[in-house]
């Protein structure tokens, strides 16, 4: 399947769309599209996940990679998650750094 990543900056909120399968093949582009929000200032990141069909560990570490790059400040959301993909973030524990908020 393929990926899309997509970025939207609105009054320092920044909103990630993506779509398809998060894995190692597709981490690069989504880490760039972190590293233009983290650039252009962002105050909140919002990571629309309801287009997203797997959620590979690669994926997981791309989520860690955005905590890392917006710093403890910034609040991060995945929003609309499919329950495989908000299942996986939960085994991880990684929703103890993020929200993760039903659409």
């Amino acid at each position: 399947m393929s990926f899309d990543v997509r970025l939207r900056i609105n009054d320092k909120v920044a909103s990630i769309e993506l779509k398809g399968e998060l894995d190692a093949s597709t981490a690069g582009r989504f880490h760039d599209v972190i590293d233009e929000a983290a650039q252009l200032g962002a105050i909140e990141l919002v990571i629309r996940a309801e287009n997203l069909t797997y959620l590979a560990s690669a994926g997981l570490r791309s989520l860690v990679v955005a905590r890392q790059k917006m710093g403890d400040e910034v609040r991060i959301a995945v929003v609309g998650a499919a329950e495989p993909v908000a299942r996986t973030i939960r085994l991880a524990g990684f929703d103890h750094s993020i929200d993760l908020v039903d659409a």
